[in-house]
């Protein structure tokens, strides 16, 4: 009989064969990691089967699409492989966006169930978030607000046995919303059959082989590690704000559990290269959501043992993995950055096939090769393969945007993702990222992407992060650039400062377009991250100091 595709799957199969193998730990109210939060693998497979046959009581099933706002703890995990194993939609929602936008995120995905910590319920009430749930489940002692405790779930289903529902790799798995980066949320759509290929895409892609200890520092990229045989050391801090983690804390579970794996955004990777303490046991160490600043890659591999790699994969929410680089190739071709031609993302991950179309706001609703740009030049990066989702929950017009619908030679079809971002593919095959496509200024002269302009201005020593912006109406654009100083630089130096981001800016034909600076005292940040830079807020803060 063949195994179901499904995420959770992998568990039976490892409680069965290394039951005492610690799936994950996680730190407890003070912090420390006591027996009490580690997980075995057996453990793991048998609570879950627990929760997910005390779930089907309650009418949670398949299909059944359940909002979770947990925080990342044993709870978080039990439920997530307990929702997978009954086939239930598990639906994530950064908890950290606006509360007005997240409140609609909740109602466009019409939860019919809410499992959430007692302060979710509270929100849940006073906010008017998912009222379409009609099952309420709290990870508190008390049923407050709540129809049952999650610890009265797993009491109803104990002892009923493995369970794990026969779902199709083409069935609703989850729906997870991106981090709203470039606009409200939205809640992409994946199916088994794309949780099954991310594993083996990662597994492949990174050499990753059980037994490894990794430390996510994003929680759900945890819930990969059971699937690839591997510990997960849930860190000691709020995945929110990547940036706030306290290095101390991230050594200290780093060394007593001897973690030879690391995920983390570029917020965290910049904490870690700042303390500046070694880091001898971590072999593979991977960094995403944005672009990784090239001064702390080079300190990230000062700061691992020889051999180990620091690798940045490039993909989003809605694709990954789609393309990836090691930090030295990266830190290789920096000149060239730092020239404007933008960041090197990598090789495409097999069997992904990447392509680059012209640029176009608007939909493209059917694949063709007319679409392609000539080699080399800037267009949107495209990608279809098995990771490649089919679209976005009750977004059909960000559907239609995002989405290529492409005729395959066998009479058959696949979806083509548009990542709203801009590139192009060099001689060697690398690909190259110039910016989201949504933040390139158009200008009477032509058009300018982020990422080929700011790194220009980032070599000054005073600047710790630059952001183009386009003031005025689209085609005849004036570009600005946002700057944001590294901390202790004197208000006073500003006027200097800019004399010299100009003369450095005069040094290219594209950015010597650029005249205007405006200093910025701290730019927004997406939350999930901490990384990608709030462009439309910056350019909105820019508009009203342009005249």
């Amino acid at each position: 009989m063949n195994e179901p595709c499904n995420i959770a799957a992998s568990l039976p199969r490892l409680a069965r064969d290394t039951p005492e193998r610690i799936a994950m730990r996680c730190p407890g109210g003070d912090g420390r990691y006591a027996d009490a939060e580690a997980l075995t693998y057996a453990a793991l497979d048998a609570r879950s089967d627990a929760i997910a046959a005390g779930l089907a009581t309650r009418g949670i099933g398949r299909g059944t699409r359940t909002v979770l706002m947990v925080r990342p703890t044993p709870e978080f995990f039990l439920s997530m492989f307990a929702l997978f194993k009954v086939g239930a939609v598990p639906v994530l929602v950064d908890p950290g966006i606006d509360k007005r936008a997240l409140k609609q995120c909740l109602d466009e995905a019409r939860p019919e169930a809410f499992i959430g910590i007692p302060l979710a319920q509270f929100a849940r009430v006073l906010l008017g978030w998912a009222k379409s749930a009609r099952v309420r489940i709290t990870t508190g002692r008390w049923a407050v607000l709540s129809d049952a405790t999650l610890a009265d779930v797993e009491r109803a289903g104990a002892g009923a046995g493995p369970q794990l529902a026969a779902t199709a790799g083409d069935d609703m798995a989850a729906i997870l919303f991106t981090s709203g980066s470039t606009g409200v949320p939205k809640g992409v759509v994946y199916r088994h059959r794309h949780f099954v290929a991310q594993i083996a895409m990662l597994r492949d892609a990174f050499c990753i082989a059980a037994g490894g200890v990794d430390l996510p520092t994003f929680p759900p990229f945890a819930l990969f590690d059971p699937a690839l045989g591997l510990t997960s050391i849930i860190p000691d801090m709020d995945p929110t704000r990547p940036a706030s983690a306290d290095p101390l804390k991230l050594h200290a579970a780093i060394d007593r559990f001897g973690v030879d794996q690391l995920f983390g955004s570029p917020a965290l990777m910049g904490v870690l290269a700042r303390h500046g303490a070694p880091l001898p046991t971590l072999r593979r160490v991977t960094s995403a959501g944005a672009p990784v600043p090239p001064d702390t890659v080079a300190r990230m591999l000062e700061l691992l043992p020889e051999g180990a790699g620091f690798w940045t994969p490039y993909g989003a929410t809605e694709c990954l993995p789609v393309a990836v680089i090691e930090g030295r190739e990266l830190l290789a071709l920096r000149e060239r950055t730092e020239q404007g031609a933008g960041t090197c993302v990598g090789r495409p991950v097999a069997p992904n096939e990447v392509r680059i179309i012209g640029v176009d706001d608007g939909a493209v609703p059917a694949w063709s090769d007319a679409l392609l740009v000539a080699p080399g030049q800037v267009g949107e990066i495209t990608v279809a393969g098995p990771t490649a989702t089919d679209g976005y929950f009750g977004r059909e017009t960000q559907t239609r945007l995002a989405k290529i619908v492409e005729t395959l030679p066998d009479g058959g079809t696949r979806v083509v993702h548009r990542m709203g971002d801009l590139g192009y593919f060099d001689g060697e095959g690398r690909l190259w990222f110039c910016g989201r496509k949504g933040h390139r200024v158009v200008t009477a002269d032509g058009t300018l992407c982020t990422e080929q302009v700011e790194p220009v201005f980032n070599v000054h020593p005073y600047v710790r992060r630059t952001a183009l912006v386009g003031v005025g109406a689209t085609g005849a654009q004036t570009p600005v650039l946002c700057v944001e100083l590294r901390p202790g630089v004197a208000k006073r130096e500003q006027p200097r400062i800019a004399d010299e981001l100009r003369h450095i800016g005069e040094g290219f034909v594209h950015t010597a377009r650029i005249t205007t600076f405006l200093f910025h005292p701290g730019f927004p940040v997406d939350i999930r991250h901490n990384a990608k830079i709030g462009r439309e807020k910056l350019a909105a803060w820019a508009a009203k100091r342009v005249p």
